[in-house]
């Protein structure tokens, strides 16, 4: 070999060495060493509850949301490194191949021997769910009598340790590696399996993809959720601390909190199986009008066919007590306002209905961006703008954040109390109305998104994304 391609060849390989000792230390958790980086790398998974895609490209997700909250604070970039599982997160945690894990993982006794927790988030419990009709036990000591599975070195499998050293010595289940919450849930879903450990969070997000789960019995008292930082971390879990308090005191926790769970905690097993077969049996007829209208006004049609759902469940003829009419709801005065002379007409109603929405949504202030602006008009659809605008002052007088959903939600059913009404501007409403509203249109919409996502790959079952 001649001797310049020796030289290159030993250059080639020192580099190569030297590139691959680089990528394998562990990252270094200080301040100064992330500062300096510009970055924050941050563990997790795809889930609903933690981290996914968009239809329109953007990531989302409540601990993706929060993470680039944390990193934004820190004024450094966020990198999200994606695994398939928590024991996958746990592991490389430990090998430091990022500076946190944030992945709806439970503060276990365990975990803290290994790792700094950084403060509770939120609170689940671990739940027992097996499928409606199905092989269930009637309580925990009957456990041992039907087949389950957990995911394998999550805090699942710990419970169901402390289980069998305490109460079942015979308790067998199986633990896979490399699966999710969510695909066991399926599993239990087609009959694949009886039953299977979730965090409640969990199950009230895929219960509405998979009615016929049902919640069979807590196998823990509430748990908190943290993120999981390297030990010894300790100067990033003040730095954590310190931005925690902070956001939690603007609110930030809690607008985050509804945008993510608020809508799931409406949850009706007739009402769902009933969309379920509407969208195959009348949305179908529906669904180039809704494009259409969707397209003119800048709405997903997705949301207009679940607003239109909540209103007539896709009903031409609808007709409430109050006068409203047609598949989109349309009171008389709205319908003169927009020109619309047969509210029985479906084109005409999707149109008008879409129209109506863009306008609420276009008069709605400047300060509220999406995706709380699309609710807030949403609410406005239902309870009308006057009433939005009696929750901004009372969300105001109360130091919430009017501009987003989180704060006006919490203040609306008070339009109903004459101690609040009677000192409002627009008077008396039944404010819990369109907070129920805007959460079914939400579920509607996303129960909707997964079934059409479901169809594209081929399958009629609901998925998560």
């Amino acid at each position: 070999m001649d001797k310049y391609l020796k030289i290159l060849l030993i250059i080639v390989i020192s580099v190569a060495g030297i590139l691959c000792l680089h990528f394998l230390q562990p990252l270094d958790p200080s301040l100064d060493a992330i500062k300096k980086k510009g970055e924050l790398v941050v563990l997790t998974r795809k889930a609903p509850t933690t981290y996914y895609v968009e239809r329109n490209g953007e990531t989302a997700g409540f601990e993706h949301d929060m993470a680039k909250h944390f990193a934004r604070w820190l004024g450094v970039s966020v990198r999200f490194k994606l695994y398939d599982s928590v024991g996958e997160i746990i592991k490389s945690l430990e090998k430091g191949k990022g500076h946190l894990a944030a992945a709806g993982l439970t503060g276990t006794e365990r975990r803290a021997e290994i790792f700094e927790f950084g403060p509770p988030y939120y609170e689940v419990q671990q739940q027992l769910v097996c499928r409606r009709g199905g092989n269930r036990p009637q309580n925990i000591e009957d456990l041992d009598s039907v087949s389950l599975a957990v995911v394998k070195d999550s805090s699942h499998d710990e419970r169901l340790c402390e289980i069998r050293g305490s109460l079942l010595p015979d308790l067998a289940w199986e633990s896979i590696p490399g699966v999710s919450q969510e695909l066991l849930l399926e599993m239990v879903w087609r009959g694949e399996l009886d039953c299977t450990v979730a965090d409640s969070n969990v199950v009230a997000k895929n219960r509405r993809f998979y009615p016929d789960l049902v919640v069979v019995l807590p196998l823990t008292d509430l748990q908190e959720l943290v993120w999981l930082l390297p030990k010894g971390a300790k100067e990033l879990s003040r730095a954590l601390d310190e931005w925690f308090a902070v956001f939690e005191e603007s609110g930030g926790l809690s607008t985050l909190t509804t945008r993510y769970y608020a809508h799931v905690e409406v949850f009706d097993y007739v009402d769902i199986v009933r969309f379920a077969q509407s969208v195959e049996e009348q949305l179908p007829q529906y669904r180039p009008l809704f494009e259409e209208a969707a397209e003119k006004y800048g709405f997903e049609w997705t949301l207009l066919a679940a607003l239109a759902y909540q209103e007539s469940h896709w009903d031409p003829r609808a007709r409430s007590s109050t006068g409203v009419r047609g598949i989109m709801m349309i009171t008389l005065d709205t319908a003169k306002e927009l020109g619309i002379d047969d509210r029985l007409d479906v084109g005409k109603s999707i149109e008008g209905g879409a129209r109506y929405l863009a306008e609420l949504h276009r008069r709605l202030p400047e300060s509220i961006e999406e995706p709380d602006r699309t609710w807030i008009a949403l609410a406005a659809y239902n309870v009308g703008m006057g009433h939005i605008y009696d929750a901004r002052a009372l969300a105001d007088l109360y130091g919430l954040d009017k501009d987003t959903w989180a704060g006006l939600r919490e203040v609306l059913p008070k339009l109903s109390q004459p101690d609040y009404y009677n000192y409002l501007r627009f008077g008396y409403a039944r404010g819990q109305e369109p907070v129920v509203f805007v959460a079914r249109i939400r579920n509607y919409k996303q129960i909707l998104e997964h079934h059409l996502w479901n169809q594209v790959a081929g399958e009629t079952t609901f998925r998560p994304d």
